[in-house]
């Protein structure tokens, strides 16, 4: 039977790309996500193999969606790419209360619930489970966001320690700067994309394919043997540790 791949917040940017990638590697793709009409672009440029299903998985009452789309098969690739950096007023305490809600709810809620709803249906032996993170998470600059990030590190780790004796791996890759994504809309002047391009060792911003390699990588035979680490993809921005 044909493998089957879930990827959220799968309609744009490095979830697209990676549910695009997991589409071409012979895989039946789920992509998640809470636009209709972008996860339907999204599977047209995807293919045949590729389905959608409308859901926001920070909200446990929107979760059992995905786990009826699996419809009994076992997931092979779980892709936990759903998050967002949200900003808000923290001019009160009720304001910084919810802002920190909104991200961790967006950034690690998201990965949990899902998560744990097809924990049941991962594979065994040969699931692999992958969190995505961000280079805010190690160097900081985000808030809340990079705090909700860096919970994901301690997630990733966890899952890895505790499912690992059941042959599924968990791992994170934290992305440094992509451009080709909706994650800076409205945010990112030109000073500011320079400055990012000149941070970096190899001179040059990444795109959302840089990041499908690196789950390439992970999802297929070379990457069976690596489960429990921050796979740092962000042209040597922050160095490895």
């Amino acid at each position: 039977m044909t493998r089957l791949a879930v990827v959220t917040g799968g309609g744009t940017g490095i979830g697209k790309a990676t549910a695009g990638m997991l589409a071409g590697e012979g895989f039946d793709v789920i992509i998640v996500g809470r636009r209709a009409e972008v996860l339907a672009d999204a599977v047209k440029w995807i293919g045949p193999q590729a389905t959608a299903v409308t859901a926001d998985v920070s909200d446990p009452a929107q979760v059992p969606a995905v786990v009826e789309a699996v419809a009994g098969r076992a997931v092979d690739v779980l892709v936990n790419n759903a998050g967002a950096y949200i900003s808000g007023d923290e001019g009160t305490l009720d304001g910084v209360a919810a802002r920190w809600h909104a991200n961790l709810d967006s950034n690690v809620l998201s990965a949990v619930l899902m998560t744990t709803a097809l924990l049941p249906h991962l594979r065994r032996p040969g699931g692999k489970i992958i969190l995505t993170s961000s280079i805010a998470a190690q160097r900081g600059g985000g808030g809340p966001y990079s705090a909700a990030k860096a919970a994901l590190h301690g997630y990733g780790l966890d899952l890895a320690t505790s499912l690992g004796a059941e042959g599924i791996t968990a791992n994170v890759i934290s992305p440094g700067y992509v451009t080709d994504s909706e994650f800076f809309d409205g945010r990112m002047t030109p000073e500011g994309h320079q400055a990012r391009v000149d941070a970096s060792l190899v001179k040059r911003a990444g795109v959302p394919d840089d990041i499908a390699e690196a789950v390439r990588w992970l999802v297929g035979p070379g990457g069976g043997f690596v489960t429990g680490q921050i796979i740092n993809v962000n042209g040597g921005t922050v160095l490895g540790r």
